[in-house]
């Protein structure tokens, strides 16, 4: 898809990645509508990219419905909003299940069901879906950040099949650890030495890249990174094994206390 004169509507632009992701979509010719919850930030980042804001918050009930009527005509959705989650399952309220579930999992979907059908009906779009390398293998302090990444992938994949010939494409783009700004970088973790991170520029390429090739995955992350995500995949076990040794579930809980305010 060539992206200039493009309607897009990007969910979670208020945050840093969201920011980056803007940046490059316009720098492409897209339009943009720019959704979040920080009207301030929002603003700011309308008026150096000549987008449009929409607010909503996406763990109301009526969130994607009220967002989807702002939002009018969308070429491409670029699902970005999402809280973090991350911590053990016994730390959270039922309230906060609720919210990362409805965020994270429910809003997406709700949004791409609202906008696939006028999508398939111009024989054009593109929907893309931001996950992590979360949502490909599953690490301590995780179980419910993971549960919605998973889904998301899930949800992708299925979602393309159907819509395969259509003339829409279905991406979902995995994040690694992120520097600089996002939900990792915002935690104030460390990484252990000579675990990689990338930037949210490159984060927000990907999703580019997503839009313009029709790709059904893009990873973002060093490759070390990549090729662990892929061995967990085929053999869980073993890899949540080498995590403990390697110091993992220190790393789990640093990130998980850092983000606990966010839930």
């Amino acid at each position: 898809m060539d992206l200039a004169g493009r309607s897009v509507l990007l969910t979670g632009a208020s945050g840093g990645i969201g920011a980056a992701t803007a940046q490059a979509l316009a720098a492409r010719g897209a339009r943009l509508l720019l959704h979040g919850r920080r009207a301030g930030v929002l603003e700011a980042l309308a008026a150096a990219v000549g987008g449009r804001v929409l607010l909503a918050d996406l763990a109301e009930p009526d969130g994607p419905t009220r967002l989807l009527a702002e939002a009018g005509d969308v070429d491409v959705f670029v699902a970005g909003a999402a809280l973090p989650a991350s911590g053990d399952l016994r730390s959270f309220s039922p309230e906060e299940i609720d919210r990362a579930l409805a965020v994270n999992l429910r809003a997406p979907i709700q949004l791409a069901r609202g906008l696939a059908g006028p999508m398939v009906a111009r024989g054009s779009g593109a929907l893309v879906f931001v996950s992590s390398l979360s949502g490909k293998t599953a690490g301590p302090h995780s179980a419910l950040y993971s549960a919605t990444k998973f889904g998301l992938r899930g949800f992708a994949l299925g979602l393309r099949q159907d819509l395969a010939g259509a003339g829409v494409g279905v991406s979902c783009v995995f994040p690694g650890f992120v520097r600089e700004a996002g939900m990792f970088a915002d935690s104030g973790a460390r990484l252990p030495p000579g675990v990689g991170s990338s930037s949210p520029a490159q984060v927000a390429a990907g999703i580019v890249r997503a839009i313009e090739d029709d790709r059904a995955e893009v990873d973002v992350a060093p490759a070390a990174l990549r090729l662990g995500a892929r061995l967990a995949g085929l053999a869980p076990a073993t890899a949540a094994s080498v995590q403990r040794r390697l110091g993992g579930s220190a790393l789990a809980r640093s990130i998980a206390d850092g983000q606990r305010a966010k839930r």
